[in-house]
This record gives C-alpha cells, sequence and structure tokens, in this order.
C-alpha cells in the first residue's frame, strides 16, 4: 500500500491516545481530536482493540463514518480479542495503562478463528465496512513463532478473500520485525520506537530487508516515549514508558541543542527524521487533544535545513 509523500499523506493519526492512554479524556475531546487530523489533511488513521479495550476503535468510528469512505486509509491489529470479564470487581480499572473500567479482558488468540472474530468484532465497534490494513499486534510477546507460522498465513488468507487490502505486523521489536519480513509476504510493518532521531537499531537488518522484499515500514513511537517531545528535555524525562537513563538524557539533550541553532525544535526534527529512510511509508502519532494534533501537522510540514541533517550527522548524532 502507497501513501503520499506529502506531509499530510505520510503523516498517520494513532488511536492509542483517544483509547484514555494514561489519562481520561471525554468523547467530545476525542471526536475534536481526529477532526483536527482529518482538517490537517491526514487521511490515515490507526487503531487497536487494545487501545483502550475497544474504546479507541469506537471512538474513531463515530467520526470517520461521517467522512467519505474513499478518502481515508484505516488500520487496526488482531491477535488479541475482547471478551467480557465477568470476574472482574466493581470499580476495578484496566492495569494496561488505559484509564477504562476493566469489565472486558484481552486474551491472547492469533488462530485464524480468532483473527476473523478480531476483525469481525473491530468492524462493529467501529461501524465501516471495512478495513483496509490489519497488523498483528505484538506476537514476540507471547508467541512468535506461532504468530509466523499460525497468524499470518491466517492474514495472508483473509486478503487474498479481499477481507482486507494489506497486511502486516507491529511491534516494538526489530529483530522479531524483521524475523516477519524475510519469513512472510507482508505489505508492511509497524515499527515502534526503533528507528528514532534518537536511535535506530532498526537501520542494521530490518529496514534493508524491508527495501529487499518490498515491505514498506510505518514509523511510530518516534518521540521515545515522549523523550524527544518537547523542545526542551526536563529531568523527568521517560525513554521506553520508565525514567531516562543519564546517557540517554544527555543524547536527547544534544540533539535539542543542535536543533535550537538552526532554529528547529526538537520535536520536529524527531518527527521529520523518522519519514528520511526510504522503506519508511508513513508516520503515525497520536494525540490526546486537538491542540496537540494539530501542533503534530505544523511540525510535520514545518521546513527543516538540510544543514541541520549534515550537522547532526558530523557530530556523530545520527548515522550518515
Amino acid at each position: 500500500m502507497n501513501f503520499d509523500s506529502t506531509p499530510a499523506g505520510w503523516l498517520g493519526f494513532g488511536g492509542a491516545g483517544i483509547g484514555n492512554l494514561y489519562r481520561a479524556i471525554d468523547d467530545g475531546v476525542a471526536a475534536a481530536t481526529v477532526e483536527a487530523a482529518w482538517n490537517g489533511g491526514v487521511r490515515y488513521f490507526d487503531t487497536a482493540p487494545h487501545y483502550g479495550l475497544g474504546l479507541s476503535e469506537r471512538r474513531l468510528g463515530a467520526v470517520l463514518r461521517d467522512k467519505p469512505r474513499g478518502d481515508f486509509r484505516l488500520s487496526t491489529k488482531v491477535g488479541r480479542v475482547l471478551e467480557a470479564d465477568a470476574a472482574a470487581e466493581a470499580g476495578a480499572v484496566d492495569d494496561e495503562g488505559f484509564a477504562v473500567p476493566a469489565t472486558t479482558r484481552r486474551r491472547w488468540d492469533p488462530s485464524e478463528a480468532g483473527i476473523r472474530r478480531s476483525i469481525e468484532d473491530s468492524l462493529e465497534r467501529l461501524g465501516l465496512d471495512r478495513i483496509d490494513i490489519a497488523y498483528l499486534h505484538d506476537p514476540d510477546v507471547y508467541d512468535l513463532e506461532r504468530g509466523i507460522s499460525q497468524a499470518l498465513p491466517a492474514l495472508a488468507k483473509l486478503r487474498e478473500e479481499g477481507l482486507v487490502a494489506s497486511i502486516g505486523v507491529g511491534s516494538n521489536s526489530a529483530e522479531a520485525l524483521t524475523e516477519c519480513v524475510n519469513r512472510a509476504d507482508l505489505d508492511l510493518v509497524m515499527l515502534a520506537g526503533r528507528y528514532t532521531l534518537l536511535e535506530q537499531p532498526a537501520a542494521a537488518e530490518l529496514l534493508p530487508a524491508c527495501e529487499r522484499r518490498g515491505t514498506g515500514v510505518v514509523n511510530v513511537g518516534v518521540y521515545n516515549s515522549g523523550l524527544l517531545a518537547r523542545p526542551d528535555v526536563p529531568d523527568n524525562a521517560h525513554y521506553n514508558y520508565i525514567p531516562a537513563p543519564a546517557a540517554v538524557l544527555r543524547k536527547a539533550r544534544s540533539l535539542a541543542e543542535v536543533c535550537r541553532s538552526f532554529g528547529v525544535e526538537l520535536p520536529t526534527a524527531a518527527l521529520q527524521f523518522s519519514m528520511r529512510h526510504p522503506a519508511v511509508r508513513s508516520v503515525v502519532v497520536g494525540a490526546s487533544g486537538p491542540a496537540q494534533m494539530e501542533q503534530n501537522v505544523a511540525r510535520a510540514s514545518e521546513d527543516v535545513p538540510q544543514a541541520l541533517w549534515d550537522e547532526l550527522e558530523r557530530r556523530g548524532l545520527i548515522p550518515q
């Protein structure tokens, strides 16, 4: 699946925030955030059952149902199915980072039946007629071999049947994604946090493998857990969802210093760097409010001088 090379074409919207990631937002704010993405020209939207135990899919679908279906691409994920949890304690909250009631539980199921059920359930929550891209979600977390041998053939079958247009795998692990690319016919991979302005481990094997195989990369987590999300790096910044080590803070601040000398804010450079590799087709960023999404759109369109990248290379802060 191809994406446009313009900022509006390559920038995508990530739906974790509107699934109440870390904090609750109301339906109105969630809808305004999706509308801000649309008004900014974004036409690729990504979600997952995992995000808010289905809340993200419901909220995203509520907005996109009023848009011309041929004008946007939608991706969601399979591998987890959602089931009512009758044993949940009253008032219990989800324990995987989303501020939602724990009345529903996730169950890993990469079987063909589980994947078909996941797609059907997602379509019902979204209220849409089709899903463009289906990613196998985090197979390395439970059983990578089962994901490759069982789930990916099931996804390929769905593609052959025309139930989805494109298939892929999403993971934080460049190594796991490399294995998937080398062993399956994938259209896309969704790479989280492993090709960013801060670090590029995916450049060693995954991105070359994607180029050889014709597999596109959708780059996510490009702010490294928020470490690169602000012009100045605070002492309490996080990296990989834990407090950032001192060496990581030093590198992030060196990056920010060079960016500042060229009149570019660190998050703008982080966003645009993540699109610079030829294997990358799209960069997807989340937002939990319309102003944040509008800022993402503005950063994607900002002019970043080549001299900034040259200086970062010269200082050894990014690879040549």
